[in-house]
């Protein structure tokens, strides 16, 4: 026979949220950025060649911010392309 539908029987639901991600360049074992670290660097370059945004690599502000100026100066000393064709 069915069961009563009662709210004891009914499982918990976990609420559904997303984990925040954590950013790569800070805390004890992180890395640092640096413009001649090429493998580094292709990480956060999208395939077209644009730099990705810290909402999706979720890297904070001011790392952002160094992750961005090492990837424009590893571009001019020719590291990285401009754009990938």
């Amino acid at each position: 026979m069915a069961q009563k539908l009662n709210i004891t029987n009914i499982p918990a639901r976990r609420p559904f949220g997303r984990r925040r991600k954590v950013d790569p360049f800070s805390g004890d074992n992180a890395q640092t950025i640096d413009y001649k670290d090429v493998k580094l660097l292709q990480r956060y370059i999208s395939e077209k060649g644009k730099i990705v945004p810290s909402r999706i690599t979720a890297v904070n502000l001011k790392n952002q911010r160094k992750l961005a100026q090492a990837i424009k100066r590893a571009r001019m000393l020719a590291l990285l392309p401009f754009e990938v064709k």
